[in-house]
């Protein structure tokens, strides 16, 4: 195995301190030396240890004595912190700690002088360009010769990544609770809403409102959950009447992000001006059509024009259905929106003004 520049530098230190040995006169100060030796020793075994196990992880693996001076660092602790061994090493960790957290040093030196091991200790760090990293700490005791403690290794691992991570989920999930309730809330308000003369003819209504639905949360899918573009929502819910290449349907807009909250409540009123037009108006027909057209007004509120034409004879309904009661929920109520219905003989036309309409 390729010893790093640490190793190799402890067993200097002990090479070094056995010569000293073998020219000392005085048998105290000869003791000395060996005992150095060995401790330098056992710090270079343990330090080969630690690389051996961690050989192929990205974590930084520092010692020090029991001092809290640094005596060692590697390359991943360059990478994580900033420093350089030549810049680190003889300095105290405490340079690495920022100052409301200076009592866990003190801590994990009494631990250490134990002889005990601390294990994924989770706490701050700051580096060289005094940024501060999430970390996890497992610090090992080094053993001298005589068996007694006479420094740490310590590896950490930088949890910033897993931290950010696991605060995005929590976001997310908030998030997707909000939509989820939101959601709800539309089936809920659909459902009270539907009328029908049977059962058959209650269901599937409701299963096309649902659909529609479902529609709109495709194109969030694929937006990022940013919303809907209008233009993308009239085209996909008036494409089914559009047959032979033929298109029955003009739309005309500029290219507007809808926020979740109103591509909703529009994908819905869309989906009954169609459901209407389909069953009794222009697109009952086959020489009818529909125009769809949208723009932004000075104030930014969005100006949507439903146009019918082709079709057969309109004539006003004598009691409010779905449709309209839907859009004065959704629309009006939920939006602060209005909703204009104009049933003219030659076809409905249908205005949409919703303010401040763009993003989120």
């Amino acid at each position: 195995m390729l010893l790093t520049g640490r190793v190799l530098a402890c067993y200097g230190r002990a090479a070094a301190a056995k010569r000293k040995a073998e020219r000392a006169r005085d048998p105290a100060s000869r003791a000395d030396f060996l005992k150095m030796e060995e401790n330098w020793l056992a710090l270079a075994r343990s330090l080969q240890a630690s690389d051996r196990l961690t050989a192929f992880i990205g974590d930084a693996k520092i010692s020090k004595d029991l001092g809290g001076v640094i005596t060692s660092w590697n390359k991943g602790a360059e990478q994580m912190f900033g420093y350089s061994a030549e810049e680190i090493v003889g300095q105290p960790v405490t340079v690495l700690i920022p100052s409301d957290r200076l009592d866990e040093e003190y801590a994990i030196l009494q631990h250490v002088r134990r002889g005990d091991q601390v294990d994924n200790f989770e706490t701050v760090r700051r580096c060289k360009d005094g940024s501060l990293i999430n970390v996890s700490l497992t610090i090992s005791p080094i053993k001298g010769a005589e068996g007694k403690v006479v420094g740490a290794v310590k590896i950490a691992r930088d949890m910033t990544r897993q931290k950010r991570t696991e605060a995005q989920v929590i976001v997310l999930a908030r998030e997707a609770e909000h939509r989820a309730k939101n959601l709800l809330a539309n089936v809920r308000s659909m459902v009270h809403l539907s009328q029908s003369d049977t059962p058959e003819g209650l269901r599937k209504a409701i299963e096309g409102r649902i659909e529609a639905l479902a529609n709109v949360h495709s194109l969030f899918v694929q937006s990022r959950w940013e919303g809907a573009e209008l233009g993308r929502l009239v085209e996909q819910e008036l494409s089914p009447y559009s047959s032979r290449g033929r298109r029955r349907t003009r739309i005309d807009g500029p290219s507007t992000m809808l926020n979740p909250e109103l591509a909703q409540a529009m994908a819905i009123a869309l989906h009954e001006l169609a459901t209407n037009a389909a069953k009794y108006g222009a697109l009952s027909v086959a020489d009818g059509y529909v125009r769809v057209e949208w723009s932004h007004a000075a104030d930014r509120r969005l100006v949507l024009r439903w146009t019918e034409a082709g079709g057969p004879p309109v004539k006003p309904p004598t009691r409010s259905g779905f449709g309209t009661n839907v859009m004065d929920a959704m629309l009006r109520g939920h939006l602060k929106g209005e909703v204009r219905l104009d049933w003219r003989a030659e076809g409905l036309a249908c205005e949409i003004v919703i303010p401040t309409c763009f993003g989120r």
